[in-house]
């Protein structure tokens, strides 16, 4: 399911959002909240100010996608460095 959203402070609460595609999506200022986005496609998406703190399951590759003042956990820094394939304990 491609999810080509260009809605700005858009809430997802409690959401079960596996295998969403929010490829070339624009999401500024977002919020996951509690949202399980395994296997989810962000590619080229705009994440400016994105709140993902609650989120998990997520990967997102900071060199594909804007993420400019979003915001993460320090859980959810393993799903920012996937692609490096470092360990992170």
């Amino acid at each position: 399911m491609v999810l080509q959203v260009n809605n700005k402070k858009t809430l997802f609460n409690n959401c079960n959002l596996e295998q969403a595609d929010f490829s070339k999506a624009t999401l500024n200022e977002a919020i996951f909240s509690n949202c399980n986005l395994k296997n989810t496609a962000f590619n080229t998406t705009v994440l400016y100010k994105t709140d993902f703190t609650t989120a998990y399951n997520f990967v997102i590759d900071p060199e594909n996608n804007a993420i400019k003042g979003a915001k993460f956990s320090k859980d959810g820094l393993f799903g920012l460095l996937t692609k490096y394939k470092i360990s992170v304990s």
